[in-house]
């Protein structure tokens, strides 16, 4: 008879659900909130978003489906067990941007960054683009405002006179594979207290997340923002960051264009708590080398990849 070790398989589930932490979650709030998901939208609605609310001031969930964050779960092949994977590939990776507002804390920690204030002003939905004034379009037409017209928001120092602010861009990551609709069917009627291993294969999708979508907004807004002399605050968790390239960094304020907030979650409590891990100071130049994952490679290099490919078809030059 033949013995071996037993192999882990991992997959990514549900990380917070409704701003709670998925694996403290009782049996009876899972089936709950899964079961929310087949009823009609308006009684998804009542539920909160723990991480905008405040005492007095509740604020309703607008994430279709609840989910703030995934994390990676593991299993082995001999035990039913479930268990949150190790490290950092088990640390929570978030998924909806209104998950970063918890407590108002990366709004005061780039105040105090950027702006030298740690109670600053935030207002959002800056008209910051316009359609071209010769653009003909027909009388009574209403043309929606593009993607990127907007600053998203606006960080504003209180008291400084003229006015002393910096943009801001939250960036959570969309994720990619099987919908959470098979997960929300299955915890509809799991049983047992232990929480139960994520039904389908997905991940965090941080190339659509960065490249696609991030980049462009940098690339965009920046350029504007620095003949201003204005900055770029982007806030992203540990996760986002550490799948982007390595980018050279700045050592003050003034001379960066971009200023990346990484934070991460402290769990020691139970619930996850979104606390400040570092800031890095970068140019437009360099954000956007970390978003594509690399710098270009050499002309001799990019030119014997061309021979080896034309090598595979039996070509040469």
């Amino acid at each position: 008879m033949t013995t071996g070790k037993s192999k882990e398989r991992y997959r990514f589930g549900i990380g917070e659900w409704y701003g709670r932490s998925f694996i403290h979650l009782t049996p009876e709030d899972r089936r709950r909130y899964a079961e929310l998901q087949f009823v009609e939208k308006s009684s998804r609605l009542e539920q909160s978003c723990p991480p905008r609310s405040s005492h007095g001031n509740l604020v309703r969930c607008s994430k279709e489906g609840g989910v703030c964050s995934l994390r990676m779960y593991g299993r082995t092949d001999t035990s039913s067990q479930v268990f949150v994977a190790p490290g950092a590939i088990g640390t929570l990776r978030t998924t909806c941007p209104h998950r970063f507002q918890q407590n108002g804390v990366i709004f005061r920690w780039i105040g105090e960054t950027i702006l030298g204030h740690p109670r600053p002003l935030i207002v959002g939905e800056i008209g910051f683009l316009e359609r071209p004034t010769n653009e003909v379009v027909a009388p009574g037409t209403v043309i929606d405002a593009e993607d990127v017209g907007r600053i998203d928001n606006v960080v504003i120092h209180p008291d400084r006179k003229p006015m002393h602010w910096c943009a801001l861009e939250i960036q959570a990551v969309y994720f990619s594979g099987s919908s959470m609709t098979k997960e929300f069917r299955m915890l509809t009627s799991a049983v047992g207290p232990e929480f139960p291993f994520p039904k389908a294969h997905r991940h965090p999708d941080y190339r659509s997340s960065g490249p696609k979508r991030l980049m462009p907004q940098l690339q965009i807004k920046v350029p504007s923002l620095r003949r201003w002399g204005k900055k770029m605050a982007v806030v992203v968790d540990q996760g986002f960051f550490a799948a982007l390239g390595g980018m050279d960094d700045v050592r003050d304020v003034s001379n960066c264009d971009v200023a990346w907030f990484v934070v991460k979650y402290d769990e020691s409590g139970g619930e996850a708590v979104l606390t400040p891990d570092f800031v890095q100071l970068t140019t437009l130049e360099r954000a956007v080398e970390g978003l594509t994952g690399g710098r270009p490679v050499s002309l001799e290099t990019f030119e014997l990849r061309i021979q080896e490919k034309l090598g595979h078809l039996g070509s040469g030059i």
